[in-house]
């Protein structure tokens, strides 16, 4: 995962989802932006479009997921974003596919990779909404402290839908693993 400054040289696609339009946008150096479209989306449609070959391994990886697959690969990613930020979305990333984990516990994990008694779930829950590549980076993995689903970008139905996905592949695999 590679991380720098926002800049402008980015292009963008779409990919027509089962849930809906999913815009795309990469720099050179990997995926910088996934996001569902909302009608209302702001300048960024103004980024130039074109196929990067990581916009290209992006709509691979993002076949093999609505298939309900778990993909192997990760595409590459350019993430812009503070310290902090880039901390809760490498957490994001190591959710295993098929699980959720709330606010608190990834609170709990900062805190303990950082030495300190507590993290703010608040905190890392204004991070996770901020994590500019959904899916990819599974913020949708993340729920409240009681179980609930809570706070997704791209709309509570999408989240239920993205975990239920997932949850449905386990389900086949146990199955056919006769568990």
């Amino acid at each position: 995962m590679k991380t720098g400054r926002n800049d402008r040289n980015q292009s963008t696609t779409r990919y027509p989802s089962p849930l809906g339009v999913i815009r795309l946008s990469a720099a050179e150096e990997g995926l910088a932006g996934l996001w569902f479209e909302t009608g209302e989306d702001p300048a960024d449609l103004d980024l130039a479009e074109q196929d990067l070959p990581v916009l290209d391994e992006t709509k691979r990886w993002l076949d093999i997921y609505f298939a309900g697959h778990e993909p192997d690969f990760f595409p590459a990613l350019h993430l812009i974003g503070t310290d902090f930020q880039l901390e809760v979305w490498e957490l994001l990333r190591r959710i295993p596919y098929g699980e959720t984990v709330s606010y608190g516990e990834l609170a709990a994990q900062i805190a303990a990779n950082r030495g300190i008694k507590r993290m703010s779930a608040q905190a890392v829950g204004g991070a996770v909404g901020r994590n500019p590549v959904s899916i990819v980076v599974p913020c949708h993995r993340v729920i409240g402290a009681d179980g609930s689903l809570v706070g997704y970008g791209g709309g509570m139905e999408r989240k239920a839908a993205l975990l239920k996905l997932e949850q449905n592949s386990w389900t086949n695999v146990n199955e056919k693993a006769g568990l």
